[in-house]
């Protein structure tokens, strides 16, 4: 089969690869029907040491089972499922507890003996408890939405829950990238009242207007902060969801949220250490987020993209097929495109 793997910054490849095949009596095999360039994979695009050899990548995808192994019993062959973007067993004490991205038997897509998601296939490992099921569809702007419930709705989504985002609350986001569109989109659905969202790439904000922003602000650093601030009478908003990963990102968060507020991040964290000292104890500031467990929240979210009432399938504004993978890399890494989808 053919799967993209990457050697270093900027060296992306779709190279053929061995098919998957069943190795646990846990295993499905899944052919992928749609898959995508997340944010989070630009990482290591822009600062991976070069490599002999190419490791998978890619964590969201969505596709029909082909195979499964006798433990399994959630999917068969011919379903159309979706898997999120860390494998889970669903079992475990902190799948119980809704946190499958720290699950005791869980992993990563891409590690060691284990396929990327932007491949033709995938050998799913723990697939009972990783995979959900879905109805048929060829709705093009259905299966983009549905794709989404992988990886960057959950996450906005997770962004939202942890900071407390509930009715009459107002709310910053920072970053105008997929995750952050998806922040937005979750604030709204949640009953966010103000909702001020931090970019400066019109197609992006506009985008996010639409998806219920009420205020734009492009300014950045303390400029921005100042803007936020005249926005919401000098106060701040309850609370902030941080979805870039930067220190800079991580300075203004704090310098926008109101005493008493909560910070989430839910961009991966480029630093190893910020400001979280006295001015966030003595306002009470509530520094929360991480890892998204995409897994927990999709049962949730899934009945309002099947019924249309969101569509965070709206973020992916280009399309390229397996073997033009690199240059979609190349496009959000050059900010030409928002989120790449890849069709099958």
């Amino acid at each position: 089969m053919r799967a993209t793997l990457i050697y270093g910054a900027g060296d992306v490849r779709v190279e053929t690869v061995p098919d998957p095949k069943l190795v646990e009596p846990s295993d499905a095999v899944v052919r992928v029907v749609r898959a995508c360039v997340c944010g989070s994979d630009l990482w290591p695009y822009a600062s991976l040491p070069a490599r002999e050899h190419g490791r998978p990548i890619g964590h969201e995808f969505l596709g029909v089972v082909e195979e499964t192994g006798a433990d399994v019993t959630g999917v068969r062959r011919g379903d159309l499922v979706v898997a999120p973007f860390k494998y889970s067993d669903g079992t475990c004490e902190f799948c119980r507890e809704g946190l499958q991205t720290s699950c005791l038997h869980g992993g990563n897509w891409g590690e060691p003996g284990v396929d990327g998601g932007q491949g033709e296939a995938v050998r799913v490992p723990q697939a009972d408890g990783t995979l959900v099921r879905l109805p048929h569809t060829e709705d093009e702007e259905l299966l983009a939405s549905l794709l989404t419930l992988s990886d960057v709705f959950p996450t906005g989504h997770h962004s939202a829950v942890t900071a407390g985002v509930s009715k009459g609350k107002t709310v910053t986001v920072i970053g105008d990238g997929a995750v952050g569109l998806s922040a937005v989109l979750a604030a709204k659905r949640l009953g966010a009242e103000q909702i001020v969202l931090m970019g400066r790439h019109p197609a992006r904000t506009d985008l996010g207007r639409e998806f219920g922003a009420t205020d734009v602000v492009t300014e950045r650093g303390e400029e921005g902060v100042e803007k936020v601030r005249e926005l919401t009478a000098a106060r701040g908003t309850h609370t902030v969801l941080e979805c870039v990963g930067t220190l800079p990102a991580f300075e203004m968060g704090l310098g926008v949220v109101r005493p008493g507020g909560a910070l989430s991040r839910v961009g991966v964290p480029q630093y190893p250490e910020g400001p979280i000292g006295r001015p966030v104890f003595l306002n009470n500031i509530t520094i929360t987020g991480g890892v998204a467990p995409a897994r927990h929240y999709i049962p949730e979210l899934l009945p309002d993209v099947l019924e249309g009432r969101y569509q965070p399938g709206r973020v992916f504004d280009r399309t390229v097929g397996i073997e033009d993978v690199p240059t979609g890399y190349q496009a959000m890494a050059d900010r030409e495109a928002l989120k790449v989808l890849v069709a099958f």
